[in-house]
């Protein structure tokens, strides 16, 4: 089946709601994709599906239509409580998508609610909404909506409203499993009545999405969507109208690089992709100081409130920056962007495809490009194989101007910037010996010096990758960074009174008596009390009823000692042989010794 339009909706086996018809026609859609005009009288004739389709192949509409279409066409009406479709998708951008496009349908369709169950609001106004309002659509991420199934404490017993499910959607599944909220769906699967509809959705297909498809569905129809003129033995993963580039640049030139770019291109919208949160902090505050009249936002996994509000505005906007990670790589819906830039290349290769997905949607035209280092090139290569997915080498970006000096005076003026900078070069390193394609992105290959210029750092970070070594190409700054303050009063007013209770606990640590260390005694009272030692063990052993003296322990302790430079390799066979037959107490202890396993060293620490 290619991935185009697919004839029109009137031309479906089924016909539809003339409520659904007319909202289609508003909504400017006029025609079907293929995965919509196969998923949508499957599901419509009781049967449960499984589709994998390219990423924004208009797989939203493929299940939002059969599903009002089943819930008017129920026999028994639901009541306020009883929910008819549950819709559980990974991030609560794509939910509040999901839920955007419900209810432009629901609009013709009042005697349905829905409800929207996601993370970074109380939980208790969400069980009071539903007690209240009542829904029969709900649309959720798993982790709010397990919380919910126990919430009857709270007046809400959400295991009974589901008994009367008719339909439930799993939306871009492998990621559900990837994500690793496999447990919560185990848990809200054992809710849910086994007599329903199940539809899986994702643009991927995995081993764990094939485990969960045998133990979810019965009887799946499996749909493949292909991209026009692919063979079915080297399916394209990326759209078709999808223009995919890469530009090698030095590290150290990387983000002057993107600067360029992105002024370049300031009247267009735009995603930037990068690995961490903490990057997300840093580069996106400097782009917003370097990058006037544009509108940029920032949006990662460890905001809570403000993502809603961040991705509502960002999906209106007709021109603007979207700094982020790849909490928005899968399943989002942004209107009309041009570009996804990806300044780090993502740790799984699959989010590579699912990243460039979120331009050149529903049949339009996109660009997407990667910024790769020298040593990087064969990724390249990598993805074309792995992921079907070829790149075509863009010439190094024109007009670039060294904004770094820029970025360091941004970190001299607020310690705030300065800690950002810090947090995103340390997690940049550990992201980076975290990745998929161990043999292409190597820590041991990273040129720390010029990592750390590229990042526009007043000085090395203290991290265990850096440990020991040392970067005399590296210029820090000659003001000693302890003296940087923050912007904001408040906080640096915290920050110096937590240095004067460091300052005063350091001078009560030299002013108490110092405690005795051995290592710091003199050699004759070490070995004094060395023998202390070695009188009690013998003690000990008389106690027991051994039968050998001082002598005889002496003698044992030092053949043992002996048996382990030897195992150890510290010492010849030969020079053993000397030092144990120099007398015949010795040769005789030592005989007994060898007689049985002699203890392992393999554990023991080196001396």
């Amino acid at each position: 089946m290619d991935n185009t339009t697919e004839g029109k909706w009137d031309s479906l086996p089924v016909k539809l709601n003339d409520g659904i018809t007319q909202t289609l026609s508003e909504l400017g859609f006029t025609h079907m994709t293929p995965v919509q005009s196969a998923c949508i009288p499957l599901f419509m004739r009781n049967k449960d599906v499984a589709a994998e389709a390219v990423t924004g192949s208009g797989k939203t509409l493929a299940f939002v239509i059969p599903i009002i279409e089943i819930l008017i066409k129920r026999e028994d009406k639901l009541k306020k409580m009883q929910v008819g479709a549950l819709i559980v998708t990974p991030t609560r951008e794509l939910a509040l998508q999901i839920s955007e496009v419900m209810g432009q349908f629901l609009q013709k369709f009042p005697q349905f609610r829905q409800i929207l169950l996601i993370g970074g609001s109380n939980p208790i106004e969400d069980v009071e909404k539903f007690k209240e309002q009542g829904a029969n659509i709900l649309i959720a991420t798993p982790g709010r909506l397990e919380d919910m199934f126990r919430r009857k404490a709270d007046g809400l017993d959400l295991a009974l409203s589901v008994k009367f499910l008719e339909v439930l959607v799993l939306d871009e599944a492998d990621r559900l499993l990837d994500m690793g909220f496999e447990a919560s769906l185990n848990v809200i699967l054992g809710y849910l009545p086994k007599q329903r509809r199940t539809g899986l959705f994702s643009a991927t297909q995995t081993q764990e999405l094939e485990k969960l498809v045998r133990a979810g569905l019965r009887n799946p129809v499996r749909i493949t969507v292909k991209e026009k003129g692919v063979a079915a033995s080297c399916t394209q993963k990326t759209p078709a109208r999808l223009c995919n580039y890469y530009t090698i640049c030095r590290a150290e030139d990387k983000f002057n690089s993107l600067v360029a770019f992105l002024r370049q291109h300031k009247h267009e919208k735009q995603l930037v992709f990068f690995s961490t949160c903490a990057c997300v902090e840093y580069f996106g505050r400097a782009l917003e100081a370097l990058i006037k009249s544009v509108t940029i936002h920032c949006i990662h996994g460890k905001m809570t409130h403000k993502r809603n509000k961040i991705f509502s505005e960002f999906r209106s906007l007709k021109s603007g920056i979207l700094v982020c990670t790849d909490v928005m790589a899968r399943g989002i819906d942004i209107p009309e962007v041009h570009w996804v830039l990806q300044y780090d290349p993502p740790s799984c290769a699959s989010a590579f495809v699912h990243r460039c997905g979120r331009t050149a949607r529903i049949g339009n035209q996109g660009n997407a490009m990667v910024f790769l280092l020298p040593m990087e090139e064969s990724y390249v290569t990598f993805l074309s194989i792995n992921q079907k997915c070829p790149l075509e080498q863009m010439a190094p970006v024109s007009d670039v101007v060294d904004v770094l000096p820029k970025v360091k005076a941004l970190a001299l003026a607020d310690r705030a910037m300065f800690d950002r900078g810090m947090r995103a070069f340390v997690s940049t390193v550990q992201a980076y010996a975290k990745h998929e394609c161990s043999l292409i992105f190597r820590v041991k290959d990273l040129d720390f010096v010029a990592l750390a210029r590229g990042f526009a750092l007043l000085r090395m970070p203290r991290m265990p990758e850096l440990k020991g070594k040392n970067f005399p190409d590296f210029i820090e700054t000659t003001i000693d960074t302890d003296n940087i303050r923050y912007k904001d009063k408040q906080r640096e007013k915290l920050r110096q009174k937590l240095l004067i209770e460091l300052k005063e606990k350091r001078e009560e640590r030299a002013a108490a008596p110092k405690r005795h260390n051995d290592k710091n005694k003199a050699w004759s009272k070490q070995k004094n009390r060395k023998d202390r030692r070695r009188k009690t063990a013998a003690k000990r052993n008389r106690d027991e009823g051994s039968e050998m003296d001082d002598e005889d322990m002496k003698e044992l302790l030092k053949d043992t000692r002996l048996l382990k430079r030897l195992k150890k390799g510290q010492i010849s066979e030969e020079d053993f042989e000397k030092q144990v037959t120099a007398g015949p107490k010795s040769q005789r202890k030592t005989a007994a010794c060898l007689s049985e396993d002699p203890p392992s060293s393999a554990g023991e620490k080196d001396e």
